[in-house]
């Protein structure tokens, strides 16, 4: 998913939030700059540089829970940026001497709390869901029809996490497949027209998506369940032939289309705000 920024009293702090592992990434640079109740941000990232240097030297395992993702910094550019889980937040908090820790800590867990909501009632997720797409401008059809193939979404990735297949890696393989199938393009082809390929893989393609993408996005994946739960298909090898043969049946829907109206389903369209990146054509398999 895109940049979400949360508000710790008036200091945003960027995060997103990992589809494949269920996992919230907040910048550490923007916990530490709320810690130091510092207004320049370049020092409070100076200050991050010799915490992260001394911590290490320490073999603080804060430092090595550490990731980099591309983040928009305040001149709307994106750049590689230390993130962290809030567990891990919690755990570097410590060694920042600040009277904001223990409000710090408060909100990290809060954060986690409102995660735990949305699990139990994911209800609470679709309604943050639809409000902020709202305020991106998109229309209620585009909106009910990301919601209908999320639902479709989870409910093969269910499946999956029930038959041997571990989140993370292995669900991307099969994602990538089914995508490719359907589409003719892999999944960083199809951001790379959408001119996403520069934004960090937080990115969520199907937000950028036309309506036609996901109808036939929802396509492949309901084929590709229904076809797995029908063959009992279990482990890799199984539900790697499921999902070609769930991509199949889409691909040949689209074609149908295509050769009906003229038009490619799989375009550069996308819901970028003007200036932000520029589409490309590639050339997609038949």
């Amino acid at each position: 998913m895109a940049v979400q920024p949360a508000f710790f009293e008036t200091q945003a702090i960027r995060r997103v939030y990992d589809e494949a592992t269920e996992t919230w990434w907040f910048s550490v640079v923007d916990i530490v700059q709320a810690l130091t109740q510092q207004p320049d941000y370049q020092t409070a990232r100076k200050y991050w540089n010799k915490l992260k240097e001394r911590l290490g030297k320490e073999g603080s395992e804060s430092v090595t829970n550490c990731h980099r993702l591309k983040l928009t910094a305040a001149d709307g550019k994106n750049y590689l940026t230390d993130v962290a889980t809030a567990e891990t937040l919690l755990r570097l908090v410590q060694s920042v001497p600040s009277p904001k820790a223990e409000p710090i800590k408060l909100w990290l867990a809060k954060v986690g709390f409102d995660r735990m909501q949305e699990m139990a009632d994911p209800a609470l997720s679709l309604d943050r869901a639809r409000e902020t797409w709202q305020k991106h401008g998109r229309s209620e059809k585009w909106i009910q029809q990301r919601m209908t193939g999320q639902e479709t979404r989870n409910k093969l990735t269910d499946y999956w996490a029930k038959h041997e297949i571990k989140k993370g890696e292995e669900f991307t393989l099969l994602t990538n497949i089914i995508h490719q199938e359907w589409s003719g393009v892999s999944v960083k082809a199809h951001k790379a027209m959408k001119g996403l390929q520069d934004m960090g893989s937080q990115i969520s393609l199907r937000d950028h998506m036309s309506e036609a993408e996901l109808i036939f996005t929802a396509l492949a994946e309901l084929s590709t369940r229904q076809i797995a739960e029908t063959d009992e298909a279990s482990g890799m090898a199984e539900n790697k032939a499921a999902a070609t043969k769930g991509g199949t049946i889409a691909k040949q829907a689209r074609k149908a289309l295509e050769a009906k109206t003229g038009k490619p389903v799989v375009t550069g369209d996308n819901f970028l705000p003007p200036g932000k990146a520029k589409p490309r054509k590639i050339t997609k398999k038949p």
